[in-house]
C-alpha cells in the first residue's frame, strides 16, 4: 500500500532512471522473500514489507537492502530508511540489530559470498558478545575476571579473524556470520 503524497511530505521524489546516482529502488511486497525474488537491480534497495521475519531481515541484509515494515511507514521513517539505503555502508537500526544479536542465523551458515563463518574460541565469543552490548574493555575485563590487557589481545584476535576495521565492524561481521 502506498500512501498518497508520502514522497512529497518526506522530502523525497520519484526518479525515472532507477540506476541514476543517489537513486534508491523501493520495492513494496508482502514479505522480504517476495520483495527480493528475482531482484537483480544494482544500487541501493529499500524493501517496504507487511511482515518481516528474522530470516527475512537476514536475507535483506545479505542483499544489501534496508527493510521497513509497512506498519512503520511514516514520512520520517521512509526518509530515514531511504537515506540508510543510499549510504554506502547502511546501518542497522537498534531493534533489528538487537533481534539479530539475540537470535542470529543457524551455526555454520554461509555468508553472501559463500564463505563459512570463522571459528571463534569461547573467550573470543564472550568478549564479542560483550562488545556487541557496548561494554568498554575495562568493563569486559571485570565481567570476565581477566586483565584489560587480555581483553585488548582477544579483541585484536577477533578483528583479525573477522577481518574487521574497528569494533563496530567486528560486531557487524559477527552478526552477518551468526557468531553472536
Amino acid at each position: 500500500m502506498v500512501r498518497k503524497g508520502i514522497t512529497g511530505g518526506a522530502g523525497l521524489s520519484c526518479a525515472d532512471d532507477p540506476g541514476a546516482p543517489g537513486t534508491v529502488t523501493v520495492v513494496a511486497a508482502a514479505d522480504t522473500g517476495r520483495a527480493l525474488r528475482g531482484r537483480r537491480d544494482p544500487g541501493p534497495l529499500l524493501l517496504v514489507c507487511d511482515t518481516v521475519s528474522r530470516s527475512g531481515v537476514l536475507r535483506a541484509l545479505r542483499a544489501g537492502a534496508v527493510v521497513l515494515r509497512t506498519a512503520d511507514l511514516t514520512p520520517q521513517g521512509l526518509t530515514a530508511a531511504a537515506r540508510r539505503a543510499a549510504d554506502p555502508h547502511p546501518s542497522i537500526p537498534y531493534p533489528e540489530l538487537s533481534h539479530l544479536l539475540a537470535n542470529g542465523p543457524s551455526d555454520g551458515e554461509a555468508d553472501r559470498y559463500g564463505t563459512r563463518a570463522p571459528e571463534l574460541t569461547p573467550r573470543q565469543t564472550s568478549v564479542l558478545r560483550l562488545m556487541a552490548e557496548g561494554h568498554a574493555n575495562a568493563a569486559i575485563a571485570r565481567l570476565l575476571g581477566c586483565s584489560e590487557h587480555t581483553v585488548k589481545n582477544v579483541i585484536y584476535e577477533i578483528m583479525a579473524r573477522l577481518q574487521a576495521r574497528n569494533r563496530a565492524h567486528a560486531v557487524a561481521r559477527a552478526v552477518r556470520h551468526g557468531l553472536v
